[in-house]
């Protein structure tokens, strides 16, 4: 079974947002996928409580309590379990991130978001946790993003594929669904399965490919 964690300091950088679009997408491709929300806002827990279907599953396992509940998790033959995290990299997460496979660091690409994740980065680099930044909210054909980019690359590797700000992503959270759900063939659709493939990718060779050269 694998364990991945959402988290950056940042509020509002899409962690809640990849945890949903990727177990919703595991689940789809027939896997055994189970959501943890620790997040007092509870944006993960409310989207859950609106899905009209159980899958993804949603368990409450309190931090004291979190270890044992993926062991029994993975007993019972799941596949995936997705963290979601309260906005911040506290010294109360360290032991949600060692019980991590992968933290994924979500992050719009803007010079304050990118300082924000940096914070959970050195955190993560000083417990030796394995880590993917991954850029969502991106305004397409723009320097900026391409300028974030590079700018992570230095300090860990990102995901090739960008999730870009798209209207299909509140459209779908409002009644619990995801952009996938919706329109299947859809552009946010192909990032969402894209992304699954890149994190695989990680997952199962501890590299994944990075967006190497500059582009919007």
């Amino acid at each position: 079974m694998f364990r991945i964690v959402c988290n950056s300091q940042k509020g509002g950088s899409g962690k809640s947002t990849v945890c949903r679009v990727l177990s919703v997408h595991a689940a789809r491709l027939g896997f055994s996928v189970y959501l943890v929300d620790t997040d007092t806002q509870g944006t993960l827990t409310q989207w859950h409580e609106a899905r009209e279907t159980e899958e993804p599953r949603r368990v409450e396992l309190t931090r004291d309590v979190l270890g044992k509940g993926m062991n029994a998790l993975a007993a019972q033959g799941a596949d995936f379990v997705f963290v979601d995290t309260p906005p911040n990299a506290s010294e109360h997460l360290d032991d949600v991130f060692e019980l991590a496979d992968l933290v994924l660091v979500p992050i719009k690409p803007t010079p304050d978001d990118l300082k924000a994740a940096l914070v959970t980065v050195y955190r993560l680099k000083s417990l030796g946790v394995p880590f993917l930044f991954v850029i969502t909210q991106a305004i397409q054909n723009t320097n900026i993003t391409a300028q974030a980019i590079a700018a992570l690359s230095h300090h860990g590797s990102v995901a090739e594929t960008i999730l870009v700000n798209r209207v299909a992503y509140p459209s779908a959270f409002t009644d619990g669904r995801t952009p996938q759900e919706i329109e299947p063939r859809a552009p946010a659709a192909r990032e969402i399965a894209s992304l699954w493939d890149n994190i695989l990718s990680y997952l199962h060779t501890g590299t994944v490919e990075t967006r190497s050269e500059a582009r919007g």
